[in-house]
């Protein structure tokens, strides 16, 4: 009975989500295969954890232009400079519990979310011989030089021109496969607005916004939810405070002034049936997200996209017609009427997003590594 181990790290949530989705991929319709779900943060010191998924969370949230800074210098830096090989070497260093742990694990097959994983199996091959088929699955519409490593069995990646582009990075000979970045099966399936309305006691025939990040960089999303109220007319919102309990009693506050025209919620973990009753999505552009809405068929209004990946996910959603970008908060609030105005717009976007989805990203990866049909 073969095993894949998943290996994810968690700076950032959508490297996690992305292996939690083909972990359940694997769990559906792939039965008599073990899947196994590593966060490399869990076989590091607590110091290196510390220094690697935290730090990198904070120059995001609070210094954004320092984050793209370091994201193109990196992605500009040569293989052997000193700095990539010193960056190499601490990483190294703190991973020795992760190489027993892969020996000691022993898979017929490894799934990499992450470049540290890649990284590292990367010289294990090299230097070791381990001899094990290692796939990397790039969960951004872009590919940056941290991903790229010689000696692995393939990579997924998350559209044509991706793939493309791995190729002129370094990747010419290996094994590309255009599968989509993996998300949970359940976007698979076609759900009831009605039904999801229902649940959750909103009018499933007004047209709703929903806004899904608790900082946008350009205001917080209470006050961006006040703002967009002001707007003229027929229109609700839901506002996601994930695990922010000040920021859902503020926008309860909000709620209590706007009856039955704003609806907070705290963490859920269905957020397809959230989405099925959205017209609009309004999001930063992670990977994940993105691939969330694209699979739902929900337009985007994407804010503020932090330096780096988040750019280059905005390009790719803005170039393929299913989402507009606004820089700040006039911006999302003239974006935000105009599509309130303009359903023909809208029809097209979602159109769009219907035409490029992959919904069942994470069971064509499964079966790329296992070298079955797709």
């Amino acid at each position: 009975m073969p095993t894949i181990a998943i290996l994810s790290v968690s700076a950032g949530a959508g490297h996690v989500r992305a292996a939690q989705a083909i972990e359940a991929s694997i769990g559906l319709a792939h039965p008599g295969v073990t899947a196994v779900h590593l966060d490399v943060m869990d076989l590091v010191p607590r110091l290196f954890r510390k220094l690697y998924a935290e730090s990198y969370l904070t120059v995001v949230d609070r210094h954004p232009a320092l984050w793209g800074y370091l994201y193109h210098t990196a992605d500009r830096a040569r293989p052997d400079s000193t700095l990539t090989r010193l960056r190499q070497g601490i990483e190294r260093l703190n991973a020795r519990r992760f190489a027993r742990t892969i020996h000691q694990l022993n898979p017929d097959y490894i799934i990499c979310t992450h470049f540290l994983p890649a990284q590292l199996l990367s010289r294990m091959i090299a230097k070791e011989g381990f001899a094990k088929p290692v796939w990397v699955v790039v969960t951004d519409f872009d590919v940056h030089m941290l991903w790229v490593h010689q000696h692995l069995t393939g990579y997924c990646a998350a559209a044509e021109e991706i793939s493309w582009r791995m190729r002129d990075r370094g990747l010419g000979t290996t094994r590309i496969e255009v599968t989509g970045i993996p998300i949970m099966p359940v976007f698979s399936h076609t759900l009831s607005r009605a039904a999801c309305a229902a649940e959750l006691g909103i009018d499933p025939g007004m047209t709703t916004l929903l806004m899904m990040s608790g900082g946008f960089g350009v205001g917080a999303l209470d006050t961006l939810s006040e703002r967009l109220l002001r707007m003229p007319g027929r229109f609700q919102i839901i506002a996601l405070a994930g695990r922010n309990q000040a920021l859902l009693e503020r926008l309860k506050g909000i709620q209590a002034r706007n009856p039955g025209r704003l609806l907070p919620l705290g963490f859920t973990s269905t957020i397809e049936r959230v989405m099925t009753c959205a017209d609009v999505a309004i999001t930063k552009p992670g990977g994940l997200t993105s691939s969330e809405c694209l699979a739902m068929g929900l337009p985007m209004l994407v804010i503020s996209p932090i330096p780096g990946q988040e750019e280059r996910n905005s390009d790719y959603l803005l170039e393929h017609g299913v989402a507009l970008k606004a820089h700040d908060a006039a911006g999302l609030e003239f974006r935000a009427r105009l599509l309130l105005h303009e359903p023909q717009r809208l029809a097209a976007m979602r159109a769009n997003a219907m035409r490029i989805a992959q919904p069942a990203a994470g069971d064509r990866v499964v079966k790329a590594v296992m070298g079955h049909p797709a």
